[in-house]
């Protein structure tokens, strides 16, 4: 991700030093002037000397660039609707529960769809009902539970995203101060051709981390609030469906019988 962005801005940094056409450059002073020795140095810096000039903060962003986009593009491939509340584990559960067949509803639960959010909140639920001496007067609390623990796992992938994009720009200004100390102090302790070579290195270190830092947060920042909303919408539509399935376990719940009232026991012997 920054490695494509850098090469971009090299990309168009050398079209605008190099002229139009060459020929007519050459053959017409007014066109324009032989490239001079800078201009040709400019055009010629690669991507590796833009990350070198960086220094050891650099190379801690292209890791962690890499690292955002492995992230960004497991959860592109994670975080589906489709992947979260399978149509057919939905009806499947829908013909269980409306049965009230639990342990036929566990087996869905456990089929090919186990990895979704709706198989893994209803398994969970499920099982804590099994154990419960309420039975399905349970179910709807068992589903609240088992739905809060598995919406922050869903969450914990895409906060590692949240981390990189909060922690890039303070690497990158880390790395800026960095560049900025050592320009001062080759101001202090140097003359010369030597203080321009070095002071000019330090300047660069510092633009070049200010840069890295946040070509790495914009898109993270960016794909962190998408994924974000994304994990919301598949809960809400997981929400649905589940209380439609409770729904049909409470309509087949047993109703509790009334208690009797004590018989007069007392009585009953003095009348004997």
């Amino acid at each position: 991700m920054t490695s494509m962005v850098v090469s971009f801005l090299m990309l168009a940094q050398t079209a605008g030093a190099q002229p139009a056409n060459p020929a007519s450059a050459a053959t017409n002073p007014a066109a324009g002037s032989p490239p001079t020795d800078a201009t040709a140095g400019l055009s010629g810096i690669s991507l590796w000397d833009y990350i070198k000039d960086g220094g050891l903060i650099s190379y801690v962003m292209i890791v962690m660039s890499i690292i955002a986009l492995a992230l960004i593009i497991r959860n592109a491939m994670y975080l589906r609707r489709t992947r979260h509340i399978p149509l057919e584990l939905a009806q499947k559960l829908d013909v269980a529960m409306a049965g009230g067949s639990l342990d036929e509803a566990a087996r869905a639960c456990a089929g090919e769809h186990a990895d979704s959010f709706l198989a893994r909140v209803m398994g969970m639920a499920i099982e804590r009902v099994r154990r419960s001496a309420f039975g399905n007067l349970e179910l709807r609390s068992s589903v609240e539970d088992a739905g809060a623990a598995e919406t922050e796992r869903m969450h914990r992938m895409n906060d590692f995203i949240g981390i990189i994009a909060a922690v890039g720009p303070m690497l990158g200004l880390l790395g800026t101060v960095v560049g900025m100390i050592g320009a001062f102090r080759t101001i202090g302790t140097l003359t010369g051709a030597a203080r321009s070579t070095q002071l000019a290195t330090f300047m660069s270190m510092a633009l070049v981390n200010t840069a890295e830092g946040l070509i790495v947060a914009i898109p993270c920042t960016i794909m962190f609030a998408i994924y974000r909303r994304r994990i919301e919408e598949i809960v809400d539509d997981s929400s649905r469906v589940m209380e439609r399935l409770i729904s049909h376990m409470s309509a087949a719940a047993p109703t509790p019988a009334p208690r009797q009232a004590a018989r007069p026991v007392a009585r009953e012997v003095d009348r004997s």
